[in-house]
């Protein structure tokens, strides 16, 4: 079996192992090769019949200039970056990897909640630049320090991760309300299920947990922010266009919103020209949550499951079949 990883840097920059891959067959491994449609792409690809990906494209015309291609294995829960609904219909199966960072992604965005209300990292800074040792008094802050404890959180989105994140606030003393289209007994366990705008204007800390649907696209925009309370923060390592970046740098620099902290954005790598980047009080992270050594093993690892079930002719983990 020859197995094509096309942009394998990100989930190996070399302090893991592709033995799981490499047991399967014959592997060639690629750090990088467009995350743009390119004639690269298709070169590279040539008589594999397992590609893997991450966020390099796989579009249709890719498909069927490549006739021996039979499976494509996404490093990722994602999979947006192929036509899959394509690939099916030329029987291809795409697979990805729908579990394996909840804990690393739930952890992060209560990391990126504490560093907006704490400002741990820009105080540290301060205290290295000499501006302790400088200072008449025995304390000082630059920010204003909020309590978390006592505070409604709101969760767009209660599945796995949404879940889990909501079990990490209530254990901080937080009250969670959550919005998703689709409830679970297991939601309830954790959060009161309540309407958009109630959630919206009950919410001291919003977190976005969501998929990136079309009904969900651009779902943080100036008319949702309005509903919002004076003062709220966001929290996105979701997907970047749930938020429409203007309107979010408007709402931080008119102050309605105290702040906000995202791991994603519309474009990535985001463009100098993003809004973010000049917005007060705003945390932006290089799409990070999931970057663990721990969860890119089972990445790694699942992937090689995923290649092995369907050398096997029971294909798991297929999202276009």
């Amino acid at each position: 079996m020859k197995i094509i990883v096309l942009d394998g840097y990100t989930e190996n920059p070399g302090d893991i192992s592709w033995a799981p891959l490499e047991a399967l067959g014959e592997v060639t491994v690629y750090d990088r090769t467009s995350y743009e449609e390119s004639p690269l792409i298709t070169e590279r690809i040539g008589d594999a019949e397992v590609i893997v990906i991450n966020k390099t494209p796989v579009s249709r015309a890719t498909i069927d200039a490549c006739p021996n291609l039979k499976a494509i294995a996404v490093l990722a829960t994602g999979y947006n970056v192929v036509d899959y609904a394509y690939a099916g219909e030329k029987g291809i199966p795409v697979m990805n990897v729908p579990v394996y960072g909840t804990d690393n992604v739930s952890q992060f965005a209560i990391g990126l909640l504490l560093e907006l209300c704490s400002h741990i990292g820009h105080h540290s800074d301060s205290v290295h630049a000499g501006e302790w040792a400088s200072n008449v008094d025995f304390c000082y802050w630059q920010f204003p320090m909020i309590e978390v404890s006592g505070k409604t959180a709101g969760i767009i989105g209660l599945g796995r991760i949404g879940i889990n994140t909501a079990r990490i606030l209530r254990a901080m003393n937080v009250r969670v309300v959550a919005y998703d289209a689709f409830q679970s007994e297991a939601g309830r366990a954790v959060a009161e299920y309540v309407e958009l705008d109630e959630l919206l204007a009950q919410s001291d800390f919003i977190f976005l947990h969501c998929p990136l649907f079309p009904s969900t696209q651009g779902i943080i925009n100036k008319e949702t922010i309005a509903k919002m309370k004076a003062g709220a923060i966001l929290i996105n390592n979701s997907r970047g266009p749930l938020v429409v970046e203007e309107d979010l740098a408007d709402a931080l620099n008119s102050g309605k919103l105290a702040g906000a902290a995202v791991d994603v954005v519309s474009t990535e790598p985001i463009r100098p020209d993003n809004a973010l980047l000049t917005a007060k009080n705003c945390i932006i992270t290089p799409h990070i949550s999931w970057a663990t050594k721990e969860a890119r093993e089972r990445i790694m690892q699942t992937t090689a499951d995923n290649i092995r079930a369907f050398m096997e002719g029971k294909p798991v983990n297929v999202v276009n079949m």
